[in-house]
């Protein structure tokens, strides 16, 4: 070793410099390293979620899911393997790739074939939703939504149209549904005596709902100087407006909806249910996306809160987000 020792008295000047970018370079290094709990796997995944509603999970694995990854092998190229898990009413197949497939392509193909196999599948079911991610894709956070005042329903409400569109826009964050909550749907219960004895069906009222309830464009009209948006009375402008349609006409007599049955504002059968100290919460997760760095995410996020509950506060006094920050 004294070999170096020797070198560097003879040229001082060639160890000076490596010195010089050793430590000039360190530094700057240091600084633009990326600092992240997990690290960057470059796997890149395509989840393809089917929905068909009413199906059992062994229906949606033979009919839906089978079906189409028998055809992903055929028309995709540089796939690496397929995971797929059914649930009633829902199908999710995540299709793994080769490191350093180009992804774009991967996702033409993918969605080619999802439009092509509509035809081998149930009628009625829709396209599938498709989403880009990789391995490193993992949730980071969760956050619980509750509230003393508003229903579960509600709950859900405010954290879907609300809250999830700002976490949304926090760089690198990926929010899938929420668990918890009951989805706000209009329904219409009916009486099957009054049904009966009025001569009707189920398929007369649905039918009659889908000719009265319609939104068609009305156009304008100009009186005089003057012109006019004009607006039709072709669809009700509330759920309980929907109880005064006319059904039928029978015998001079016109049966409305609400002699054979009532509209209202529920939800279909609860999927999931959350407890956060003992009342019933929203709890949604938030994933990171790629290779963005976690920190970053927690710290927008923690960022947004201010802004968030700034907005469900205007919302629960329906007030419209533009006039949130006018006190």
């Amino acid at each position: 070793m004294l070999w170096i020792v020797r070198v560097a008295l003879q040229r001082p000047y060639t160890f000076i410099v490596p010195a010089l970018v050793i430590l000039i370079v360190g530094p700057l290094a240091a600084l633009t390293t990326a600092s992240d709990i997990f690290p960057d796997i470059g796997v890149p995944v395509i989840g393809v979620a089917w929905s068909y509603n009413g199906l059992s999970p062994d229906d949606m694995a033979g009919r839906i899911i089978t079906p189409f990854e028998r055809t992903l092998p055929l028309t995709v190229n540089d796939i690496e393997h397929i995971e797929s898990q059914s649930l009633p009413g829902m199908g999710i197949v995540k299709i793994y790739f080769q490191p350093g497939v180009d992804i774009r392509t991967a996702t033409a193909q993918v969605t080619s074939v999802s439009q092509t196999v509509l035809k081998q599948m149930p009628p009625g079911i829709t396209p599938p939703l498709i989403l880009n991610y990789n391995a490193s894709t993992v949730p980071i956070l969760q956050l619980a939504t509750s509230s003393p005042n508003l229903s579960e329903q509600q709950v859900l409400d405010q954290t879907m149209n609300v809250m999830r569109p700002v976490l949304s826009a926090v760089a690198g964050a990926a929010i899938p549904y929420p668990y918890g909550g009951k989805v706000r749907e209009v329904e219409i219960d009916l009486d099957p005596r009054a049904l009966q004895a009025k001569g009707l069906s189920a398929q007369d009222v649905e039918t009659a709902i889908a000719a009265q309830d319609q939104v068609l464009p009305a156009g304008t009209a100009k009186v005089g100087a003057r012109q006019y948006t004009v607006k039709l009375n072709d669809s009700p402008e509330s759920i309980a407006d929907l109880n005064d349609l006319p059904i039928k006409t029978v015998g001079g007599a016109t049966i409305f909806l609400h002699d054979v049955g009532h509209v209202l504002d529920g939800s279909p059968p609860q999927q999931s249910i959350v407890h956060v100290d003992g009342a019933r919460a929203v709890l949604t997760t938030i994933l990171k996306s790629g290779s963005a760095s976690t920190l970053a995410i927690v710290q927008g996020v923690k960022d947004a809160l201010p802004r968030l509950h700034q907005l469900s506060r205007c919302s629960s006094r329906r007030r419209s987000p533009a006039s949130c920050g006018r006190g």
